[in-house]
């Protein structure tokens, strides 16, 4: 399947710059989306495999960075929704003692999530941390609305969820990963999830804890980073278990109540959230946060 880098720069009149820099431009066609295979989660949707047509789109070559969400909030003012609530959900590991002393809530079944006071995209694990030495990670703490008012910014905005599958899987028809069916092959890690036992021990064999530079680990055959593993990504559509008749460009049901995300994060282990393989996928409403939440952008083909 061709693939095309973009590197043209365009200018608005009011001075932002829109790109497609660091996009790639998919030709599309046809494409088996979806799996039927056992390791998956029937509830989810995740079947039956059906044949989509895509026309040809660009999607971005790796999540948006913290870098980019801080240019953007810098041109524009934008205060995210996580700022707004004055909180935002972290991991228990990454909260420090201090932080840990404030927090009374989490939510119910997942004991492993905190609600941090303070948490958002600046300060992913409460008041007293910072990005300053993560700028070319994903920005996190975003929310589905939060990506939606970026992309516009932009002039692009999010994937389907039958962008984001096809050019998650590069080209490789009904494998379970970007790289293929073997998780590491040869030993190699090729995404970053947990990896020991979850929630309580993370070895790092993969060698990250928390979030990933978007550069980490190989591209697929498309040129695309991470589009499993490190942070969950937004798509456009409203999210169902079972899957429209429309086959052609298919951009999900008209209405819902949670939007799709893909792609698993740090936090994926097979023994609790198997869903770092490309057909797998979750949901959130649109106003959810967490530090495991972040997007890339796509585009209509000119």
């Amino acid at each position: 399947m061709e693939r095309k880098y973009v590197k043209a720069k365009s200018m608005r009149s009011n001075g932002v710059t829109t790109e497609k820099e660091h996009m790639i431009l998919l030709e599309g066609g046809n494409f088996l989306m979806g799996t039927n295979d056992q390791e998956g989660f029937a509830s989810d949707g995740e079947g039956p495999i059906r044949e989509v047509h895509l026309d040809p789109f660009y999607i971005d070559a790796y999540a948006v960075t913290n870098k980019e969400f801080a240019e953007f909030v810098q041109c524009t003012s934008y205060v995210t929704e996580a700022e707004k609530y004055g909180w935002s959900f972290v991991f228990h590991q990454f909260v420090s003692e201090k932080v840990k002393r404030e927090v009374n809530q989490a939510p119910q079944g997942t004991p492993w999530w905190l609600v941090v006071n303070g948490a958002d995209w600046k300060h992913p694990e409460g008041a007293d941390s910072t990005i300053y030495h993560r700028l070319d990670h994903p920005v996190v703490h975003i929310s589905w609305n939060d990506a939606m008012h970026y992309c516009n910014w932009k002039q692009k905005r999010l994937p389907t969820e039958a962008e984001w599958e096809f050019a998650a899987r590069g080209g490789l028809e009904q494998k379970k990963y970007p790289w293929g069916d073997e998780l590491t092959p040869n030993g190699v890690h090729q995404c970053n999830i947990w990896q020991g036992k979850f929630p309580y021990e993370n070895t790092a064999k993969d060698k990250y804890v928390g979030t990933a530079p978007v550069y980490a680990y190989p591209p697929n055959n498309f040129g695309l980073y991470n589009s499993v593993g490190n942070v969950w990504e937004w798509c456009s559509d409203w999210f169902s278990s079972t899957h429209e008749s429309n086959l052609n460009n298919p951009a999900g049901p008209i209405k819902g109540h949670s939007k799709v995300t893909k792609g698993g994060s740090y936090l994926c282990h097979r023994s609790y959230c198997n869903r770092y393989r490309v057909a797998a996928r979750s949901a959130n409403t649109p106003d959810s946060s967490a530090g495991h939440l972040g997007f890339r952008c796509a585009a209509d083909a000119d």
